[in-house]
């Protein structure tokens, strides 16, 4: 009789969840959030249902159960046939078929997540529909975006105006823009076009210029946890750069300041992301010899990233991963995004335990 981790089984629920708790529509797109105290989806999201693309291929991978590769390139059809504006060549923030609309906005982030979790649908299906959306977004993103200097976040739509920057993280260029920036190096491993690993190199250099001064960026510790969250994706916008010495020095300095700030402010405000990211962060620096593995801070992190994942008899909550906590309240959006970290990251240390850690940066959510 073969008995299944704790691990293991929070992984099975995760997965049920993305597929039954109704976060993903019947279209193919996700929603944001599931709000328990409202009992309602937020609208969909063409990020999230990136991300999702790539939480289920990695559950496919992870169980060869067929149902998570099948709902996956549903959310990868959406995403070529619904949420991609053939017209203005880009990919809107939300999208709703119900009239309750955002304003017509693209996000540099949400556009690269888009793009590494279409690659990742190509990769698994070899259907090329999702290969050259990816293609024709990427070089959007470099097209659009991309201006001198900077990468500005936000544009109006359809002019593709950049939006004024505002003091918000999101808002605001910054180093946590890198990890869209993978997907410039991820179509370069797709195409061998050399303007997208340049893309991506000059971004790395921005990145490094400018990380130091994200953090703490904020006197409230609330908005600082918030930070840490986008901080955490500058450091996993590394990991395709390790081998170089200055990356791998800023990835090791940038872990141990994440992981203190973490540790401070979550007693009074906490996000389960925060602790999957970083958790993640330390696997993988381990693996491409940037950092040696803090044990200890690993496994504490690895368990508060567990306490996040809700038990309930309602499908639309059970399974998932809340969002996070405040003076130890659970806050009441059930997540996609937090959902996919968490149990990523969880695995992966399981991995870790097994000496079993094979995971490629191209894999990370």
């Amino acid at each position: 009789m073969s008995f299944l981790s704790d691990t293991e089984i929070s992984l099975q629920k995760a997965g049920r969840w993305f597929l039954q708790s109704g976060i993903q529509e019947s279209s193919g797109g996700v929603a944001r959030y599931y709000r328990s105290d409202l009992e309602k989806n937020a609208r969909v999201s063409t990020e999230i249902t990136g991300y999702t693309v790539s939480a289920l291929l990695y559950l496919h991978q992870r169980t060869g159960e067929a149902e998570y590769l099948e709902a996956a390139l549903k959310a990868a059809r959406f995403l070529t046939r619904i949420a991609w504006d053939g017209r203005l060549a880009t990919f809107p923030y939300e999208h709703s078929l119900n009239g309750d609309r955002a304003p017509a906005r693209a996000y540099f982030f949400d556009c690269g997540i888009i793009v590494r979790g279409l690659l990742a649908a190509w990769r698994a299906s070899k259907d090329t529909q999702f290969r050259d959306t990816a293609i024709a977004g990427g070089r959007a993103m470099l097209a659009d975006f991309k201006k001198g200097d900077v990468i500005h976040p936000i544009l109006s739509l359809p002019e593709k105006c950049p939006l004024a920057h505002e003091p918000r993280w999101s808002a605001s260029p910054g180093c946590y823009q890198l990890k869209s920036a993978m997907a410039w190096h991820e179509l370069f491993e797709a195409t061998g076009e050399m303007d997208f690993l340049r893309a991506y190199d000059w971004a790395v250099e921005g990145a490094l210029a400018s990380e130091h001064d994200f953090l703490p960026g904020e006197t409230n510790r609330e908005k600082v946890m918030d930070r840490l969250h986008a901080y955490a994706y500058f450091l996993e916008g590394l990991l395709p750069a390790l081998d170089r010495p200055d990356c791998a020095h800023a990835f090791a300095a940038g872990v141990d300041r994440a992981a203190a700030y973490l540790r401070a402010i979550a007693p009074e405000f906490a996000r389960s992301d925060v602790y999957a990211q970083v958790l993640r962060a330390r696997l993988y620096g381990e693996s491409l010899g940037a950092l040696p593995l803090d044990r200890a801070a690993a496994a504490h992190e690895a368990e508060q990233a567990a306490g996040f994942h809700l038990e309930s008899d309602d499908a639309r909550i059970g399974g998932g991963f809340g969002f996070g906590r405040k003076g130890g309240e659970q806050l009441p959006f059930v997540n996609p995004v937090s959902t996919a970290f968490c149990v990523q990251a969880l695995t992966l240390w399981d991995d870790r335990g097994n000496n079993a850690f094979e995971a490629r940066w191209q894999v990370l959510i």
